[in-house]
This record gives structure tokens, C-alpha cells and sequence, in this order.
């Protein structure tokens, strides 16, 4: 969707947050060398959730076992966690929950994501979202972002099915351009030129994708028709 955007001059600055941590606390802070780049790549750093505001007192990338911080390598992935003064102070009147977002003394996003050497931070998965096959872990925002590669993809999720060999596998839910036609196959064989065979989607479903009023795709309503 960045690099649509871009090949029409639309200059989108990419910002993340919570709503626990009242609204955007990342900015992926563009550099003027990245203008020189194919749009492939512009677009591909333009997908990083970036550097935190001035506002927040930490933005950090930690494994949420030990809350140690992952290394700066852009693979180690850890849960995203932040402090500072627009943290929430808890869920109300929910003092369970807001102890086990708390627990360590970090808020916990609940997303799962890599540090780069530059210090930007890139999301990989929810943390519930992240599809386990085979004993392998599998982000469907990787597998998301090669679906909507296809010029016939006009929205695309892709969640986890059961399977009976695997455990459980990709499943990508799809709706189409107007006027287009693709079938399940040619998508597979899309994904599986562009991405390791384990991480296709084994089965693909063509119909309307249920969204919340803000327009998020809900993937828990996805699980349920599987």
C-alpha cells in the first residue's frame, strides 16, 4: 500500500501506537539518502514503525520472559514495550489486567517486532496473530504484505487454520480489485515464488473481510469461520 501510494506522489508519514499509550508514540523518521532508493526498498523502510517521540521516556524491544532487550540486528524478535509520561496509568477498575500489561514494569504492547542497527523498530505480528506450523513460527504480516504484492489484491488477512499434519497452517482471506479475476492456486503459486513453501498459505478464501467501525480488519471473526 506504501509503495501505491508513493508511485502516485502521496508522501505518507508512518506513525504507530496504542490506544493505551494515547495514540502514535513512533514515527518512522524518513532520511533524505532513502529518496535515492528503488521504490521497492523506499517502501519497505517506510513500513517500519520507526524511532519514539520526544514525549515518551522509552521505547524498547524486549523478550518477555526474561525483559531483557533483544539485540539490534533487525531478526531477534521481542515483544514492543514502552514507559513514559503518555503511558496509561491502567485498564479501569481492571487491576487483573493491567498488572499482566505491566508486569516487569513496561507497558506491553502485545506486539511482536525486531530493532534495526539504525535504532528504528519494525512490527512483525501480533502476538496472537503469530501462526505456529510444524514447530515454525510463521508472522501473517509477513505473508500479508506478499499477498498484496498481486495486482489483483485489493485487501487480503491471513490467519491461522487447522490442519492436520501441521498443527495449524496460513489461511489468507481476500477480496479483489474490481474487474479482476485470480483463483487460489495462482495465488498460492504467487506466495510460493516470493516466500519459503512453509510459509504459504495452504488455503485461500475469496470473500468480504468483517472490520470493526474504524476499518480494522477483525481476524478474530476470521478464526471463526475457520
Amino acid at each position: 500500500m506504501l509503495a501505491r501510494a508513493d508511485a502516485v506522489g502521496i508522501d505518507v508519514t508512518h506513525v504507530y501506537g496504542l490506544t493505551e499509550v494515547y495514540g502514535p508514540m513512533t514515527v518512522c523518521a524518513w532520511r533524505q539518502e532513502w529518496d535515492k532508493l528503488p521504490a521497492e526498498e523506499r517502501a519497505h523502510l517506510r513500513a517500519r514503525q520507526g524511532v519514539n517521540y520526544v514525549i515518551e521516556e522509552e521505547l524498547s524491544v524486549r523478550d518477555p520472559a526474561t525483559m531483557a532487550e533483544v539485540p539490534p540486528d533487525g531478526k531477534t524478535m521481542g515483544e514492543i514495550m514502552f514507559r513514559g509520561n503518555a503511558v496509561m496509568k491502567g485498564y479501569l477498575k481492571n487491576p487483573d489486567a493491567t498488572g499482566s500489561a505491566f508486569a516487569g514494569g513496561h507497558f506491553r504492547s502485545g506486539d511482536l517486532g525486531v530493532r534495526h542497527p539504525d535504532g528504528q523498530i519494525e512490527l512483525k505480528d501480533r502476538s496472537k496473530d503469530i501462526i505456529i506450523s510444524g514447530g515454525e513460527n510463521i508472522s501473517s504480516i509477513e505473508v500479508e504484505g506478499v499477498i498484496y504484492k498481486h495486482p489483483a489484491v485489493s485487501e487480503a488477512a491471513v490467519v491461522a487454520g487447522p490442519h492436520e499434519k501441521w498443527g495449524e497452517t496460513p489461511v489468507a482471506f481476500v477480496e479483489l480489485k474490481q474487474g479482476f479475476a485470480l483463483t487460489a492456486d495462482e495465488l498460492i503459486a504467487f506466495c510460493r515464488e516470493r516466500l519459503a513453501h512453509y510459509k504459504c498459505p495452504t488455503r485461500v478464501l475469496f470473500e468480504a473481510l468483517p472490520k470493526t467501525s474504524t476499518g480494522k480488519i477483525q481476524k478474530t471473526e476470521l478464526r471463526k469461520r475457520l
